[in-house]
């Protein structure tokens, strides 16, 4: 996208791409993103957040887009991502001591995980759809989702090495990428044994309308990314759970100490699985993040909360990180 300015960095022993635009001495706003995503997703908040002073600087996480992809999934533990971010803010932040953070579905997992290790690091964290769920210490979390929506629950159906990435193929990579980012379908996301991502496509399916927010020449900038890189990058941040819940032994019971404000869709998957949003809305959220402050519900809005209504989203990090500013600059 015109204006936006791309570079690679090196990081904790990878090559990482990132987007970035605004003012080098604006305060710095670092966004992640989640799957099967890109820098791409932020496109209207780099410039919507530039133009309000802000840097706005947006990586391809490990295993996607133009970032280097480490073939083992245990190289996708949120100690190997986090370090990664933390070598980026050396290079981008200057010396600015701590940043804004915005992220969204894996990148909000990343992101809780970033203000769990090096809460020093961060002014703020708006986070979109993933709520912070503590560590369990006696439930690994791929048991415990079998448990509670069984084994074709998508991240379950996520963890056998190469087999995802083959029925994903066989569906269309495309195809399934746009189901993916125009889905509405609530929660929680179970696939058929059979079939998962429709192998079998209807023909002229892609003549089928997008909706106004995402247009082919975004399902064009994705496909072809992932023609490039393939799913399993994206994939092993799902096959490293159960062994970020081993190396996060020692924070069980840790709660999240930065000022905190959610954002969701109203018909968002995460949002609409059972027992989400009595967590959110019950009390729950706010003891495990004592210093969560807002809780923003957007009508009408997916999954993709940031995509779908840009200038919403954009408008309540403003707000919400004028706010922070502004109470930081009474004292």
């Amino acid at each position: 996208m015109e204006g936006i300015d791309h570079r690679m960095v090196s990081v904790n022993g990878i090559t990482m791409h990132i987007a970035e635009k605004g003012p080098i001495d604006g305060p710095v706003v670092l966004l992640l993103h989640g799957f099967p995503d890109l820098w791409y997703t932020w496109r209207h908040q780099i410039n919507g957040l530039s133009s309000l002073g802000y840097r706005a600087v947006a990586p391809d996480l490990r295993g996607y887009g133009d970032s280097d992809s480490p073939k083992s999934f245990s190289e996708y533990s949120c100690l190997n991502v986090v370090g990664d971010l933390v070598a980026l803010l050396e290079s981008v932040a200057g010396d600015q001591e701590k940043v804004f953070l915005v992220a969204h579905d894996w990148g909000a997992i990343i992101g809780w995980f970033l203000c769990l290790f090096r809460p020093e690091k961060i002014k703020g964290f708006v986070c979109l759809s993933v709520p912070y769920k503590p560590r369990n210490p006696n439930v690994k979390p791929i048991q415990g989702f079998k448990a509670v929506f069984g084994e074709n629950y998508y991240i379950c159906r996520f963890q056998e090495p190469g087999k995802t990435e083959e029925e994903i193929a066989r569906a269309d990579p495309r195809r399934f990428l746009r189901n993916i980012f125009t889905g509405r379908t609530p929660g929680p996301s179970i696939l058929p044994k059979n079939d998962p991502f429709g192998e079998n496509p209807k023909p002229n399916y892609e003549n089928i309308e997008l909706p106004n927010w995402f247009s082919k020449e975004d399902l064009d900038f994705y496909a072809s990314k992932f023609d490039k890189t393939g799913f399993t990058g994206a994939l092993n941040y799902y096959r490293a759970m159960d062994l970020n819940w081993e190396l996060t032994a020692p924070w069980t019971g840790a709660k999240i100490q930065v000022p905190v404000k959610f954002m969701t869709g109203d018909v968002d998957m995460v949002y609409t699985t059972p027992g989400i949003k009595e967590y959110i809305h019950g009390g729950r959220f706010a003891a495990d993040v004592p210093n969560l402050q807002e809780i923003v519900v957007i009508e009408d809005a997916g999954h993709f909360v940031n995509q779908e209504k840009p200038q919403e989203v954009t408008a309540h990090i403003n707000d919400f990180f004028t706010k922070l500013q502004n109470s930081n600059n009474s004292f």
